[in-house]
């Protein structure tokens, strides 16, 4: 059993980590190859691919902290400290969430009326898939990629809390 956490936690921390630094790489691609979708000058694109890089690199260290903690000390509870300051970042989260779309509007408002819609619609994907990455991280899991989850979803029939607001509700 430990060994197979342990895997699966490592799996998911690199997986974290790996996608932060290829969607650096991915923007920088697709801005070089498609400049008319003139990504880099919209302040919408900045700000949703800045809040996905943000929660990913959070998703790396809460994962990172169970693999580490599992691999040290042979215990997959999450460390108090690392709980309180995801709860933190939570909030931070939640705030960025709400202002983004204010980046769209100045985007709208600045490029308007020969609006850069490839690069708009490009930077509103990054910002729902964000959305969805913080719903899979702080509240339900949304994430299904092994028979262990997909067993879970047959059987019960309705998705599972994340681990994160597992350990939320621990701590307090």
């Amino acid at each position: 059993m430990k060994v197979h956490l342990e895997k699966r936690f490592h799996y998911l921390f690199t997986g974290e980590s790996f996608a932060v630094i290829m969607f650096i790489f991915l923007s920088f691609l697709l801005n070089k190859v498609y400049p008319s979708l003139k990504l880099y000058s919209l302040y919408s694109f900045w700000c949703s691919f800045f809040l996905l890089e943000f929660l990913l690199v959070q998703g790396s260290m809460y994962w990172y902290s169970k693999w580490n903690r599992l691999r040290k000390e042979n215990i997959s509870v999450t460390p108090v400290q690392i709980v309180q300051r995801l709860e933190k970042l939570k909030r931070w989260n939640i705030w960025l969430i709400i202002i983004i779309p204010v980046s769209f509007f100045i985007d709208f408002f600045t490029y308007y009326p020969s609006l850069p819609s490839g690069g708009l619609s490009i930077a509103g994907f990054i910002y729902i898939f964000a959305i969805l990455e913080y719903i899979n991280y702080f509240h339900i899991q949304l994430s299904y990629d092994n028979p262990a989850d997909i067993r879970y979803l047959l059987k019960h029939k309705r998705l599972k809390q994340a681990c994160l607001s597992k350990d939320f509700e621990r701590i307090k």
